[in-house]
């Protein structure tokens, strides 16, 4: 008689990892282009108001972002706050961050430093006007207003 032997120390073969680093490479490079990072965490609510004529600013970087808007948050009211950078603030506090933004800044990009106005459509041109008021104090008088592009129909 013949004797048949049993294969039960048969061990799998190790898998083939060769093309493990592609595909995190390829996620890597996926999540870099897909992810948008946010420099501020916005506190107020920004709906823009549309506009006919829109014109796009080449240099962010010379720009200085004022958000006017109602909070985000309804524990701080329903009143129309200024917030700058990621905090909310008063119209009086605009003379001393203006000064504080341009102080980062080189001197010869001072007088091409522009203030953007990010407005929710439903705030009053009061809180606008006293805004500028203080901008002109500080001699900031490049103004851009945020809007959106009005839709065709």
């Amino acid at each position: 008689m013949a004797k048949f032997k049993k294969d039960g120390g048969r061990k799998l073969p190790a898998i083939n990892t060769s093309a493990l680093p592609d595909i995190v490479f390829m996620l890597l490079f996926f999540f870099m282009v897909a992810t948008k990072m946010r420099d501020r965490e916005m506190k107020i609510r920004t709906q823009l108001p549309q506009a006919t004529e829109v014109e796009k600013l080449e240099k962010k970087s010379r720009l200085n972002y004022i958000f006017v808007g109602p909070p985000l948050d309804k524990a701080f009211g329903t009143t129309p706050r200024v917030q700058l950078d990621d905090a909310f603030a008063t119209v009086d506090d605009i003379q001393q961050y203006i000064t504080l933004q341009n102080s980062k800044k080189d001197e010869r990009e001072i007088p091409y430093m522009t203030t953007s106005l990010k407005a929710d459509k439903t705030v009053k041109m009061g809180i606008v006007t006293d805004i500028k008021q203080e901008l002109r104090k500080v001699n900031a008088l490049k103004l851009s207003y945020t809007a959106s592009k009005a839709s065709e129909d």
